[in-house]
């Protein structure tokens, strides 16, 4: 069996701004998340997933939020996407998917953890972490567990990672460290670009393997003494960047691995959300009630 885990967030946050706006008869914005039901949908309908389980940062902070003052927050987001989260979690219930609402952890920490854990049953053949966040490159295993981009319809092996970015699985955190991710916050250390980084941890793996003295350095990267000045003054940043993009693998999640099977929709659930929310259409695209 393959396991799909969905990476909720950013399909919401797809759906906000790729789809066209609706409202609800009482006037909410409900747009994204019926989007999402679709897609989930298409999912099981026709991707063909069997075992599927669905993440959300249900509060966009987390516990990096105090490592790390400049984390990424919820400010900035639109009220009418932030509204929709409890939406799509209820939807997503209803729709009869494992549900994982995220408070301490992120959305990414739950399906890292996933991944550690239903890969380590021989039942599996391949987990599937659908989203194209680049700090879940560090969960790829071999073909065993890969990153599917649904947008693009492209599929990342650790043989993609190492195309992409450079290095290895292992050492995307510490890639991410000195380079830095916009989209979390993370500044990463200035003159530290992708080749730089790649080149370096390609030699050593960690950056704080990378020796102190460019002298000794097995590459020689362009600006070679700059990068390690910077690296030495700002050693202890680069090691709190990357423990924020180091994902966590200890996230409780209750679910076995069969609890994951899709046995379909919850009808009483799904049509009375169909009602309050006024979207009849999408209780006729469920191809199976549970």
């Amino acid at each position: 069996m393959d396991v799909h885990l969905v990476d909720g967030t950013y399909e919401l946050f797809r759906a906000y701004y790729g789809a066209p706006g609706r409202s609800t008869p009482d006037g909410r914005e409900i747009g994204a998340t019926l989007t999402l039901a679709r897609s989930l949908l298409a999912l099981v309908r026709r991707e063909g997933a069997t075992h599927v389980a669905v993440a959300f940062d249900t509060v966009i902070e987390s516990f990096r939020n105090e490592l790390f003052a400049g984390y990424k927050t919820g400010e900035g987001i639109a009220p009418d996407l932030l509204a929709q989260f409890p939406m799509a979690e209820e939807m997503t219930r209803a729709l009869g998917m494992v549900t994982w609402p995220m408070i301490e952890f992120e959305a990414d920490d739950a399906l890292a953890a996933g991944a550690a854990r239903y890969g380590a049953d021989g039942r599996v053949g391949r987990i599937h972490l659908c989203s194209p966040d680049k700090d879940l490159a560090q969960c790829v295993v071999a073909g065993r567990v890969v990153m599917v981009d649904r947008r693009r319809k492209t599929v990342l092996d650790e043989d993609g990672v190492r195309a992409k970015f450079g290095v290895s699985p292992s050492s995307i955190p510490d890639w991410l460290a000195l380079v830095g991710d916009v989209a979390d916050g993370i500044p990463g250390l200035s003159g530290w670009g992708p080749r730089s980084a790649a080149s370096l941890l390609t030699a050593y793996g960690r950056l704080d393997a990378i020796p102190a003295d460019p002298a000794e350095w097995s590459v020689n990267p362009r600006g070679a003494a700059r990068l390690a000045a910077t690296l030495a003054d700002r050693r202890e940043e680069a090691l709190l960047y990357r423990r924020l993009a180091t994902l966590r693998t200890d996230v409780p999640l209750e679910e076995e691995l069969d609890a994951l099977e899709w046995r379909g929709a919850r009808r009483p659930e799904l049509e009375e959300l169909c009602e309050r929310w006024g979207d009849e259409d999408l209780a006729r695209r469920v191809p199976r009630w549970s």
